[in-house]
């Protein structure tokens, strides 16, 4: 087994495998961490999905990274913030099947749990 591993659990579409290999490969990818300290980052979806990353050098060795692809720019965004995938998937869920257009903000907020800390959330947009 490799030290470090990725996976694709789950997206919102079916890729191809450029697609795939594209997806799995987050050293592209914009980190929704740091682009949310300078603002709002805004994000029209095409796609998104979970990655499973195995990394032995990790404390927690197994965990996921949630990916969103953007239609108009095709930046990829990632971030494993539980916080912001529950919001995001409630909108997602909400938007499918519509033919409306939409897209989301991205941006931080305090944590009532704790105290001097942010999160990350989205709204619709």
């Amino acid at each position: 087994m490799r030290g470090y591993e990725v996976t694709i659990k789950e997206t919102s579409k079916q890729l191809s495998a450029k697609e795939k290999v594209a997806f799995k490969n987050t050293t592209n990818a914009i980190k929704l961490d740091e682009a949310t300290q300078q603002g709002t980052v805004t994000v029209y979806p095409e796609y998104y999905g979970i990655l499973g990353i195995h990394n032995e050098k990790a404390d927690d060795p197994d965990y996921e990274n949630y990916v969103i692809v953007d239609k108009n720019t095709g930046d990829k965004y990632i971030t494993g913030s539980k916080s912001f995938w529950t919001s995001f998937m409630d909108i997602a869920d909400e938007m499918s099947g519509e033919d409306e257009e939409w897209g989301v903000e991205i941006f931080r907020s305090p944590s009532k749990n704790y105290k001097g800390k942010d999160f990350i959330t989205c709204c619709i947009i």
